[in-house]
């Protein structure tokens, strides 16, 4: 257990990374408020966690949800941003509404609820703000024109306000992993080799944060990127 208890907000944390984040910190003896779209699948009861219902891609709910936290939660002093996913393909594939959604979910509404919660955290003596990118924020690649586009946004993001907070006791990072066996691939057409260190699993990214939040007081963790020894794709097969 730490030594000292924090108040955590991990979203997505109904499954995937976000779950494995959770779990840990849990075990680590912290307060986590867990956000899912749908939270009735926080199915096992714990002492120290809250679940809520948040869904990204309605950004007019975010305002409304970041101001009343911290007044009900005001102990709440680090916000792990582990909410997201994928859509791949051509760009001449995607639809308006698509491109909108996307980007939404995985960098605006980050932004936006940030943004909300920024002044409360930062009248915090420690806090930390991490968010949860990908390697497609390294480097560009085909069919990934939008998903690649959402994640360099936010790193970009991020580094920008790691800067604008360099003063204050809150501390900015992001996690860029590789291929992660979760339910991400699920709906693609794709997914990590299934070998040992073909790929990383969520509690890689877990293990990470927690490092992060270990880190002392004046240890400034920007980024960190991860990759698995071995990275291979495997294609699924259509269906006949």
């Amino acid at each position: 257990m730490h030594a000292i208890k924090r108040t955590i907000l991990v979203t997505g944390a109904s499954s995937g990374i976000g779950r494995a984040i959770a779990r840990q910190l849990l075990f680590d003896g912290h307060c986590v408020i867990g956000t899912s779209r749908d939270p009735l699948r926080f199915s096992q009861p714990h002492a120290e966690f809250i679940g809520m219902t948040l869904d990204l891609a309605q950004l007019t709910s975010l305002e409304a949800f970041g101001k009343a936290l911290p007044k009900q939660f005001p102990q709440l002093d680090t916000v792990i941003f582990a909410a997201g996913y994928g859509q791949f393909g051509g760009l001449e594939q995607f639809s308006y509404p698509q491109i909108e959604r996307l980007m939404t979910v995985n960098f605006t509404a980050q932004a936006c609820l940030t943004r909300t919660l920024l002044p409360h955290l930062k009248q915090k003596q420690t806090a930390n703000l991490i968010y949860i990118g990908s390697e497609a924020a390294l480097k560009g690649s085909r069919n990934g024109s939008i998903y690649c586009a959402s994640k360099f946004a936010l790193r970009g993001f991020v580094q920008a306000l790691r800067d604008e907070c360099g003063k204050t006791g809150l501390r900015v990072s992001i996690i860029n992993p590789g291929m992660v066996d979760t339910a991400f691939f699920e709906n693609l057409n794709f997914a990590p080799g299934t070998q040992p260190g073909q790929a990383l699993s969520a509690d890689d990214i877990a293990n990470t944060v927690r490092y992060i939040l270990q880190a002392g007081a004046y240890c400034g963790v920007d980024e960190i990127n991860l990759s698995p020894n071995n990275k291979v794709i495997e294609f699924k097969k259509p269906p006949s």
